[in-house]
This record gives C-alpha cells, sequence and structure tokens, in this order.
C-alpha cells in the first residue's frame, strides 16, 4: 500500500520541480553548503512551503515574484511571516528582481542573516550576570 504524504510534502514536491528562475538561480548559489551553510528548498513549514530554510540558524528566504506586490497577497504574506516568526523562524524577502539583477548583494545579505539569525548585538558576549554577580568597581 503507497505510503500518504501530508499535502504539504507533496505540493513541497512537485514546486520542487517547477521553480521560478530567480530561484533555480539562487539554488545554485546556496546548494550543498557553497555558501557555508545548509540549506533545504521548497520546505514544509506547518501549512506553508517557503522557498528556502536554514535549519540551522532557523531561518526562511524567500523570494517574492511580481504576484507578491498584488491583490490580496501582501495580506497573506504577512499573515505567512507572522507564523513563521511566532514559531521561531526569521524571514528574510527578496524580490524576484533583485535575484536576477544582483545575486551577489542577495547572497551577501543571506549569509550575514544566517550568520546572526536573531539579529544579536555584537556588543552582547553572553548571558547577563546572575544575581549577585555585579561588575567589581
Amino acid at each position: 500500500m503507497p505510503r500518504m504524504l501530508r499535502p504539504e510534502v507533496a505540493i513541497a514536491r512537485k514546486m520542487r520541480r517547477t521553480m521560478s528562475l530567480p530561484e533555480v538561480i539562487l539554488w545554485e548559489r546556496l546548494r550543498a553548503g557553497r555558501a557555508g551553510f545548509k540549506v533545504r528548498r521548497q520546505h514544509p513549514i506547518g501549512p506553508y512551503v517557503v522557498d528556502f530554510f536554514c535549519r540551522d540558524a532557523l531561518t526562511v528566504i524567500e523570494i517574492d515574484g511580481e504576484a507578491h506586490g498584488r491583490g490580496d497577497r501582501p495580506v497573506r504574506d504577512a499573515v505567512r511571516s507572522t507564523y513563521l516568526q511566532d514559531n521561531g523562524c526569521g524571514v528574510i524577502r527578496f524580490t524576484a528582481g533583485e535575484v536576477l539583477e544582483d545575486i551577489e548583494a542577495v547572497v551577501t545579505a543571506i549569509v550575514s542573516r544566517v550568520a546572526r539569525p536573531l539579529h544579536h548585538s555584537p556588543a552582547a558576549s553572553g548571558p547577563p550576570p546572575r544575581s549577585g554577580e555585579d561588575f567589581e568597581s
């Protein structure tokens, strides 16, 4: 008897075969750890399938085509981003045009984000001192 897949897994598999040109270009730059970290493409998270996902940094990378600016799509994208953030994922978005025009800048931004996924301040050097462990003057 064939194994039944969750609907989002079946959709993700189909989407991997029909990626847009900007997604293919970015995938070629990120795949197999070429950027220094592992990325999954068309990865299901909850009810959504995200374009790219770096599990180690809990970072979602989305490539927004022209349709993302029309109709109710901006609201749907905001709801999706909120869901992902509420579930511990950072979300970084690029337009398809940005990927096509300057892939180097996009990859640099992704590498920077993955290196500091939660936007920790560079001045932060660990947890705050425990109660009673104040600095000596």
